[in-house]
């Protein structure tokens, strides 16, 4: 998103607190239900008809209860204002999850009644939906943004934000064991409000897809190298849990550091794995 001449000369415009994200995620929220965003999930009210029951059942508030395990979540604008941080970022998931865009229906002429649809696209819906939510998450708190799976997950340490999204090489290697266990490790350390524990097994399944590939990797790096690469997992307290495993850091520092480390060392060698597939003659002395 573009930073105004305003918000580059003065950041602290850009931070976003709790009582402003619920503002703009009303905001947000209004006017994709003006357009019939949600009438697949949530239906609506028809002056011929009465109020027609969507995706989610005649009782919203059920459905959201259900959803979401929480009460008094809804009618959304009646309750946003008592909403925890937890309240209102677990709606924008399930929001997401229940937004479709409009495609084809028809104009209700009665009494002005509206627009009543009968077709929708669920991906295109999420899509604008994530685009003008995340304008706002990526200055609430530490940033976060609305992911395409429809989580909120932290944006990431400055500078590592392109990594995190970066694209395994195509066709994959072996995407249940390797590229798949990736993405999975990834989200865990994204998500929101990631425990250090959390952390630590998205570090264990980065280093466990790292052995699995070991035997392939003995071709395209040292024995050295492959040495120094499993140390770290094995000596530092995240495989391992006995008296010689060294644990006097800051988790939370060294968890994020390691994790970065092992997906930039994932990426990078998957990289040659796949470049001396195609040539097998290049090796790595």
């Amino acid at each position: 998103m573009r930073r105004y001449y305003s918000v580059r000369h003065n950041p602290k415009l850009a931070v976003v607190n709790l009582d402003t994200l619920k503002k703009l995620f009303l905001a947000t929220f209004r006017e994709f239900e003006r357009r019939g965003y949600f009438q697949q999930s949530f239906g609506y009210d028809c002056v011929d008809a009465g109020s027609v029951a969507g995706a989610a059942g005649p009782d919203v508030a059920a459905f959201c209860f259900r959803r979401l395990r929480k009460p008094n979540l809804w009618p959304l604008e009646q309750e946003l204002e008592s909403y925890s941080e937890e309240d209102l970022l677990g709606m924008v998931e399930l929001l997401h999850d229940c937004i479709s865009k409009p495609i084809d229906g028809f104009y209700h002429n009665f009494s002005d009644c509206g627009w009543h649809y009968e077709k929708f696209d669920a991906a295109a819906g999420r899509a604008e939906f994530r685009e003008h939510l995340n304008e706002v998450l990526g200055d609430y708190g530490d940033g976060y943004e609305l992911s395409p799976d429809g989580e909120v997950v932290a944006i990431g340490d400055v500078g590592v934000e392109s990594l995190l999204r970066a694209e395994f090489p195509q066709p994959y290697i072996d995407y249940d064991n390797v590229e798949g266990k990736v993405e999975a490790a990834i989200r865990k350390f994204r998500r929101h409000h990631s425990s250090l524990e959390d952390r630590r097994e998205a570090v264990r399944a980065l280093a466990d897809v790292l052995e699995y590939l070991r035997p392939k990797l003995k071709s395209v790096i040292s024995t050295k190298d492959e040495g120094d690469l499993f140390n770290l997992a094995n000596n530092f307290g995240i495989r391992h849990h006995n008296d010689r495993q060294k644990t006097a850091y800051d988790a939370r520092i060294w968890l994020s550091w390691m994790f970065y480390f092992y997906l930039s060392t994932l990426h990078a060698q998957i990289r040659r794995l796949k470049s001396a597939s195609a040539s097998p003659q290049s090796r790595t002395a």
